[in-house]
């Protein structure tokens, strides 16, 4: 287990990755601790960068983009790093990974229509092969990292 992490401390991650915006109040009443002691907890769990950030859920069938998918690519010879240099400037890639076995990079997207996916994939080709998976549902979304995982 690791050491920076303590019961208590699980306890505070338990309630952040449910609400963020949770005050110190609202997580010392739940953890049993003053809120000045959660304030030093988390504030040392950010200066450990066990804590990377905090982030707002937006709807992206709400924002005008109805469609999602999962689109792994399989790079040319000399095209992986070209490739990762231009991903970053791609407005539909909401997550982007470096992955093993025969594809090198899987991306999940998001766009407006069946029409904005094939402008897309045809930026893509250039750089290698495609397979494109539509999400159809979350089943699991954002799921919280627990204490106990093994």
């Amino acid at each position: 287990m690791n050491e920076k992490i303590d019961d208590l401390n699980w306890k505070i991650l338990k309630s952040l990755q449910e609400n963020a915006r949770s005050s110190f109040a609202d997580i010392g009443r739940k953890v049993g601790l003053t809120p000045p002691a959660v304030a030093e907890r988390i504030k040392k769990m950010e200066d450990l960068e066990i804590l990377e950030g905090y982030t707002a859920k937006v709807s992206h069938a709400k924002t005008g983009h109805q469609l999602k998918a999962i689109i792994t690519l399989r790079a040319f010879m000399g095209k992986l790093k070209p490739f990762l240099a231009t991903v970053v400037t791609f407005n539909e890639v909401i997550n982007c990974y470096r992955i093993t076995g025969n594809e090198n990079i899987i991306m999940e997207v998001v766009l407006k229509d069946q029409f904005h996916l094939e402008k897309f994939i045809d930026q893509l080709i250039q750089y290698g092969e495609t397979r494109t998976h539509i999400i159809l549902s979350n089943v699991i979304s954002n799921a919280p990292i627990k204490q106990n995982m093994d």
